[in-house]
């Protein structure tokens, strides 16, 4: 997914200024796909020199007051076009996976703290998914639409429960590995 693309679904569903915008992206999309504040102003200027959006006119111009921005016809298009072409998946980074792979080598010293860290982190976002689904897409809301965007949400919903779920394995094989001190490789004997 790309920040134009971002940015011109957000319009889609409701035109916005900049900091609508921002604001928006903080609630719902900023989940899977995030930006700074910068980042979408400049976006904003650019799909505007593209024409692929327009700033709405003013009731009385005045200065220092916000741009709504509109998404035109050909931005429309262009997110029809980025929509239905074929994307590979990303490959997944995670400096956490990569840490526990240098533990393997180095020692764990701080990993099991920070697993736990991570787990109270995700149970916290799970718990705010839970209330977003309860709050948005309350039974009978099933229109194509609503359809669509709960799942998303459940994608994140189920993503949260794997870390959880994969954070309690990797607790339980802390609790089975020898107590490795800085410097130590697992497994290895203590002088």
């Amino acid at each position: 997914m790309s920040l134009p693309h971002a940015i011109l679904t957000a319009l889609l569903e409701k035109p916005s200024s900049g900091l609508e915008l921002t604001r928006r992206f903080d609630r719902s999309i900023g989940y899977f796909w995030s930006a700074t504040h910068q980042q979408i102003y400049r976006e904003l200027g650019k799909l505007e020199a593209e024409g692929l959006i327009r700033a709405l006119p003013a009731e009385q111009p005045a200065r220092g007051q916000k741009k709504a921005y509109e998404v035109l016809p050909a931005g429309r298009a262009e997110l029809a076009r980025w929509t239905g072409a074929s994307q590979d998946p990303k490959p997944h980074r995670d400096a956490l996976l990569l840490r526990l792979r240098a533990a393997a080598v180095v020692g764990t010293a701080g990993i099991e703290a920070d697993l736990r860290r991570h787990l109270e982190l995700h149970e916290r976002q799970l718990a705010e998914y839970r209330e977003i689904e309860r709050r948005d897409f309350p039974p009978g809301r099933d229109g194509p639409e609503d359809r669509l965007r709960h799942l998303v949400l459940r994608a994140g919903i189920d993503l949260e429960t794997f870390w959880i779920q994969w954070l309690g394995h990797a607790l339980a094989e802390f609790a089975h590995l020898p107590d490795a001190g800085e410097g130590e490789r697992p497994g290895e004997p203590r002088a």
